[in-house]
């Protein structure tokens, strides 16, 4: 066969020699039957035949005597034109034929079937007769005078042509003609419906390339950095790939496995169902920051299922700290210079006004209040990236009419780099919750205190603001949970990072909230973190030590 034979003519063919190999079965169980029936029906007749011949009166009387052959031809003729058989003959008790049908066999031995035959037994089956194979039945005739005891007299042979097997299918033509050419039509046909239904299946696409398709698959799938999860309509997992499974702790074989039966939570859930809409949704999963992204998969205008590719911000987030000092120290700059100007600007309208000792006596004021609070922070703390943030918050609340204060007895030493990053990130979500809280407060005012065991470094930050309602006091620190008007997906991350990286640590998250406002106390363990296994690309980073701020 061609090589450029296509799928579908591949089939057809297939089908074809099924079908021909399943009639020609047919045709030949057809001619074994119609042997079988002609073996049953005929054996039956002639050895009634041969029976009724025997029994005759006129048979047993003159199969002895001299001149039987003339007496007796008359009846076998008789018996061969009424019953329609190829051989009638009558033997006497020597074995030599009498009377026989065919001229050639008369006064020649008669060959038994069976050497019993002689000896006054009956025997049916299939015997050459003159060259000429038959169903014979052989039966004796027996003297019926008082006290003959049943002596042999004869026998009588009456035989039918054996068809051969141009006979039998030339007889079982018409009915096997027709029923080959029924079935052969359904066959054929069938096989071209199949053939094209298979064709329409793969999408015209041949062995070789559904072979090569379903191979770049697998190597795209295991390849790629991204985790893939693919469900059908119904939410069973149909497709996931190492990373997936990987970054969502599945089990080693997820397919086939309901959505609800995973162990996954309630966020992850909802985005992999496509419950929770949005481009970059942003997912906690154990000590994981994971971003989805689903697309539903149509055809035909049929929902098929949907396919969602997860990636892991862990290691985004990490980097992300780094650029918390920039971040900070661009937020002390900026509230400073805002400071600054207006400062020269009241310095320039009193020079102008030509008062110059208003002008000295504002310069020396700003010179103690601008080293003070530096110089408290940094006192109580000794870990200078966490100095750095406090300050920095310390000059954006006071940029927007807030007072944040260090809570007296604070105190922290210095931390280990990736310590202080965690610390870090803990307390800039705190405090920036924190500020949101109190902008409408009429008096806004946000406290932080920090302490350090040998065991955990705890942070506290309290807000003069409205609290947090008893309902919802749960629900603060789950994921997308905002009590602030937005359409981003970002939203509602800040307190469910920190719980996040708290646990991560071995520590906790806290709230205790009142009418006068509300307190977050957050517990870091100092132990080191345990090594984390390696989910993509970004993995290979190196840990920054530098304080991370999520708004």
């Amino acid at each position: 066969m061609s090589k450029r034979t296509t799928l579908a003519g591949r089939l057809m063919v297939f089908q074809a020699v099924v079908v021909f190999l399943v009639l020609t079965a047919v045709g030949a169980l057809s001619m074994a039957q119609s042997e079988a029936v002609f073996l049953q029906a005929e054996g039956r007749r002639v050895s009634a035949l041969a029976e009724q011949m025997a029994d005759s009166p006129l048979v047993r009387g003159r199969i002895d005597v001299p001149g039987a052959g003339d007496a007796l031809a008359p009846l076998v003729q008789r018996m061969r034109t009424q019953s329609n058989v190829s051989t009638v003959a009558i033997a006497d008790a020597e074995g030599r034929v009498v009377v026989s049908t065919n001229p050639l066999l008369a006064g020649t031995e008669l060959e038994y079937g069976h050497p019993s035959v002689p000896d006054g037994r009956g025997w049916l089956g299939e015997l050459r007769v003159d060259g000429d194979l038959e169903y014979v039945s052989q039966v004796p005739v027996l003297d019926a005078s008082p006290g003959a005891h049943g002596r042999v007299l004869g026998t009588i042979m009456v035989g039918q042509h054996y068809p051969t097997l141009w006979d039998r299918l030339f007889d079982n033509t018409p009915n096997l003609l027709l029923y080959l050419g029924v079935a052969s039509a359904i066959g054929i046909t069938g096989s071209y419906l199949l053939a094209r239904r298979i064709k329409r299946q793969t999408l015209g696409m041949e062995p070789r390339e559904i072979a090569g398709l379903a191979e770049h698959r697998e190597a795209m799938l295991h390849g790629i950095a991204e985790g893939v999860v693919a469900l059908d309509e119904k939410d069973r997992v149909t497709l996931v790939n190492d990373t997936a499974r990987t970054l969502l702790d599945l089990p080693a074989d997820p397919t086939g496995r309901a959505l609800d039966d995973l162990g996954l939570s309630d966020r992850v859930r909802e985005v992999l169902s496509g419950r929770a809409e949005g481009r970059d949704l942003v997912v906690l999963h154990g000590q994981k920051v994971l971003t989805a992204n689903r697309m539903e998969v149509v055809k035909e205008g049929r929902a098929l299922g949907s396919v969602t590719t997860l990636r892991d911000r862990t290691a985004l987030v990490r980097l992300e700290k780094d650029l918390g000092a920039f971040r900070s120290a661009t937020d002390v700059l900026r509230a400073q210079k805002h400071e600054f100007d207006n400062r020269l600007h009241v310095i320039s309208g009193l020079a102008q006004l030509g008062e110059y000792e208003e002008v000295a006596t504002y310069i020396r004021s700003l010179g103690g209040d601008r080293s003070e609070p530096d110089f408290s922070i940094a006192r109580a703390v000794a870990d200078k990236s966490i100095a750095a943030l406090l300050m920095a918050k310390a000059a954006q609340a006071s940029e927007h009419g807030t007072r944040l204060v260090l809570a007296p007895g604070s105190s922290l030493g210095a931390l280990a780099p990736d310590l202080a990053a965690d610390v870090g990130t803990v307390l800039g979500n705190l405090v920036d919750n924190a500020l949101d809280a109190v902008a409408s407060s009429p008096d806004p005012r946000v406290t932080v205190a920090v302490s350090q065991t040998d065991d955990e470094v705890s942070v506290t930050v309290a807000d003069s603001g409205p609290g947090v309602a008893p309902e919802i006091a749960r629900e603060v620190f789950t994921h997308g949970f905002t009590t602030k008007a937005a359409a981003s997906g970002a939203r509602g991350i800040g307190l469910a990072l920190t719980r996040l990286v708290c646990r991560q640590r071995g520590g906790d998250v806290v709230l205790d909230s009142s009418a006068a406002g509300a307190r977050l106390t957050a517990t870091v363990s100092t132990a080191p973190l345990p090594p984390q296994p390696n989910t993509g690309p970004e993995s290979a980073q190196p840990t920054p030590a530098a304080p991370q701020e999520v708004p």
